[in-house]
């Protein structure tokens, strides 16, 4: 895990502590079943549950002769628990162990993720309503297309969040699944029975079949939905460093008044944060990649996906909790500028209602080439002189001859453009605008 970019919670799961003591807790829940089969004396299971603890310190001190986690980690805890210690991990390889414990450890990661996407959904919501009516050019390219709205834009962006977290759910669900059928899947010293047992009193499900390890292709559906919403995220960030752009400048990161954009030139506010969110969501992404070389293992098991996992899990995991955070508070806290966003739209003369006088012209008659010829060369003088393009129209015989006047008018505006705005908000947020909350920052 990278210190920098660690929020507390999610840090406190990545910890060395909390995985050994979910190691522990898989021990435990194993001897406690084992106990009730019969095969575990009764008051072994007892003591192991009421003493078995371990140092940290300790395990790397064994790790370090014996070259092997779980061996250090169990010498540890039998170090402590005494004599009953020969039924500690009776029955267990040491996948079971990790593999089990690792999906309590998504499990754990994952619950703080899936309130992190709700609240960025919340976040989007208000945002999108408070302005759904709010016109700005939209682009194509890069290039001014047709007017929408700026709530247009975050109802797009709460929409694909909402599927993010159906996707993040799913994927979810997939790993939290433990295995403990030994050395290669076959159950030779445990029951199948015995593992459902063991797994349920741990809040899992048993894999339907394993081999020593649940099989791969979990974890990297797992990190490839990380990738899918880091790259929503990166979509959002790369929108509002377009829109911060100074020659654009219709939205813009929170800057506070002791922020300084530039050691050199007082005057800049840059999109650190939205920078920060994409160049951080390549590495999510990346991490997919090694997720997916994971899944093709030697036979039974062989090692090549520990090393990785023990640095693509915690990161992807502790990076998506900091980026759906960072993404949350540079929504909430976004400056908006619809007078700009305005000015912009109205910058070309007119030129993004072309489409619709183009319909027109078809409409009363004239063959669609002929009209896009008409429409598209008043368009072209507009765009190298610097014209108006609306009074271009009007001042041609050809088309007022054609198109009433008041239907030209028509086409140019606004209002029509965007009156099905209501019709879309309406399939995005069938329950309605939620409640009033905080004050936008325009």
């Amino acid at each position: 895990m990278i210190p920098r970019y660690t929020r507390p919670e999610m840090g406190r799961i990545w910890s060395e502590e909390n995985r050994f003591r979910t190691w522990l807790a898989v021990e435990v829940a194993a001897t406690e079943t084992l106990a009730e089969a019969g095969i575990v004396p009764a008051e072994s299971a007892r003591v192991i549950r009421d003493r078995a603890n371990f140092d940290v310190k300790r395990i790397h001190q064994i790790e370090a002769e014996v070259r092997h986690d779980v061996i250090a980690f169990t010498t540890s805890v039998a170090e402590i628990v005494g004599e009953h210690s020969r039924w500690f991990h009776y029955g267990l390889t040491s996948n079971d162990v990790v593999d089990t414990a690792q999906a309590l450890l998504l499990a754990q990661a994952s619950g703080i993720i899936a309130e992190d996407l709700q609240r960025l959904a919340t976040v989007l919501e208000k945002r999108a309503w408070e302005f759904k009516n709010t016109p700005m050019i939209g682009r194509t390219h890069g290039i001014h297309a047709e007017p929408i709205t700026f709530g247009f834009k975050l109802a797009n962006w709460y929409s694909e969040t909402q599927r993010n977290i159906t996707r993040f759910a799913a994927a979810a669900e997939d790993v939290r699944v433990g295995k403990l059928s030994g050395a290669v899947g076959t159950f030779a010293h445990l029951s199948p029975e015995q593992e459902e047992k063991i797994c349920a009193r741990l809040g899992l499900k048993a894999a339907a079949i394993s081999s020593q390890v649940i099989q791969r292709d979990r974890h990297a559906h797992y990190l490839a939905t990380l990738a899918v919403i880091a790259s929503t995220l990166d979509k959002i960030a790369t929108e509002v460093r377009h829109l911060q752009r100074t020659e654009v400048r219709e939205a813009e990161e929170f800057f506070s008044e002791k922020q300084k954009g530039s050691s050199a030139m007082p005057h800049k506010r840059n999109p650190v944060t939205s920078e920060q969110i994409s160049g951080l969501a390549r590495v999510v992404r990346s991490n997919a990649q090694a997720g997916f070389e994971n899944v093709a293992l030697w036979h039974e098991r062989d090692i090549s996906h520990s090393s990785v996992e023990r640095i693509i899990l915690p990161d992807s995991t502790t990076l998506m909790d900091y980026l759906l955070q960072k993404t949350t508070n540079l929504i909430e806290t976004m400056f908006v500028y619809p007078a700009r966003m305005k000015a912009n739209l109205e910058s070309t003369g007119g030129l993004v209602f072309s489409g619709q006088l183009l319909l027109d012209l078809v409409g009363h008659g004239l063959p669609r080439e002929q009209a896009y010829r008409m429409v598209q060369s008043h368009a072209m003088r507009a765009w190298k002189q610097g014209l108006n393009f609306r009074q271009l129209v009007l001042k041609d015989k050809k088309i007022t001859s054609r198109v009433p006047r008041k239907q030209i008018e028509r086409a140019f505006e606004l209002k029509r453009q965007l009156r099905n705005i209501d019709k879309i908000f309406a399939r995005v947020f069938p329950a309605g605008p939620p409640a009033r909350g905080t004050k936008s920052r325009t």
